[in-house]
């Protein structure tokens, strides 16, 4: 039974090992990892009392086309096949050090490739400007922004306390270019193809420019010999409000609220149970609910800029499994209730009309794997 519970305690925190904070779709949340260090609250993996390491990889995918303006779904916009459609792969590396069983801290690494085609970026989605219904690619690929982050237990691990609850806070750095440009097809007054290049659309920019700060917490609490229940929260904060990427470089005149991208805020929270499974030790079933998004309006700092603002709200199936110093798990977050939100500059319309739209994911599939020192 002791070693039952204390597998229950790692799978937990395996579970709570990443929140990947990259919204499913055009609603732009830079993609990085916000989780805290895991598995800190099972004694079997670490006899050390200090100078433990730990090694970590998370993959997330999706897949945006699914345009809503407010949470109404623009139906339209797939049958008239105008939808933009984002695919993204992210990979992220890190890094902990485990001073104790109660302290930690965390250095993570995005590495980026987003994929995004669209017809209005380019010719323009009517007939008339674009008969064919030409679609066009942009695209970016590499390092994302960089976070560092420490992590406390209030109660210590190895005492098995069937409560815990860890706060953590962290520092993003700006190591993502947040001005990746791409070549735009246009077609001149001869409807002759001619291209130009300037920064992709904000959803797959790789960085957002600015310096950055997080508040986090997780916790669990065991509700019977295998069941237990899970949290985590991450809200990052950005000053910082807009960055120097001029979005349209090619207007005569700069609109002072959207004519560059904003630095926004994003958040990110799951809450949900863990089953373990008796008859394969280290295996554990996992189903909770999850939601991601990036607010209309900064905590600190102003709020202009460019950004699409809205949430996501999942369910979110998975499994984990851990063995010896070795730990994987894999999620399937599906969206159950998506909102773009009114944005900063949409409330700025005098006749409240104005409200842009985004597109959002199904889905999207996370898996991580992690290897003790």
């Amino acid at each position: 039974m002791k070693t039952f519970y204390r597998f229950s305690l790692a799978i937990i925190c395996l579970t709570i090992l990443h929140i990947q904070a990259s919204a499913q779709g055009c609603v732009a949340v830079r993609h990085m990892s916000c989780a805290l260090p895991g598995s800190a609250s099972s004694a079997d993996f670490f006899k050390q009392r200090t100078g433990h390491w730990q090694v970590n990889m998370g993959y997330r995918y999706f897949r945006s086309f699914r345009h809503f303006k407010g949470d109404v779904e623009q139906k339209e916009r797939l049958e008239n096949n105008t939808e933009v459609i984002n695919i993204s792969h992210a990979l992220d590396l890190g890094i902990t050090y485990l001073a104790t069983h109660r302290l930690s801290f965390t250095v993570n690494l995005p590495i980026q490739y987003n994929d995004r085609s669209s017809l209005y970026e380019h010719y323009g989605n009517s007939i008339t400007a674009n008969p064919e219904q030409k679609r066009f690619r942009t695209g970016s690929q590499g390092i994302g922004d960089v976070r560092i982050s420490g992590s406390y237990w209030l109660v210590d691990p190895a005492k098995q306390s069937r409560v815990n609850l860890a706060l953590g806070a962290g520092i993003k750095l700006p190591t993502g270019n947040p001005g990746v440009t791409g070549d735009f097809h246009k077609l001149d007054k001869e409807k002759r193809d001619y291209v130009i290049n300037k920064p992709v659309d904000q959803s797959i920019q790789l960085g957002d420019g600015g310096v950055g700060f997080s508040l986090e917490g997780q916790g669990y609490a065991q509700l019977t010999g295998g069941l237990t229940a899970y949290f985590t929260g991450y809200y990052l904060f950005n000053p910082r409000e807009t960055n120097n990427v001029l979005r349209n470089p090619e207007a005569t005149t700069i609109d002072l609220v959207t004519g560059y991208f904003s630095v926004a805020d994003q958040f990110a929270a799951r809450l949900g149970l863990s089953q373990s499974i008796k008859a394969i030790p280290g295996l554990a079933v996992m189903l909770g609910g999850r939601v991601e998004g990036v607010p209309s309006s900064d905590v600190f700092g102003g709020s202009k800029g460019f950004r699409r603002p809205g949430y996501i709200v999942s369910v979110e199936p998975g499994l984990a499994y851990m063995k010896g110093k070795f730990s994987a798990s894999a999620t399937v977050p599906i969206a159950l209730y998506r909102n773009r939100i009114k944005s900063y500059s949409d409330k700025l319309d005098p006749l409240g009309l104005r409200h842009g739209d985004a597109a959002f994911a199904d889905y999207s599939v996370g898996v991580s794997l992690s290897r003790w020192f």
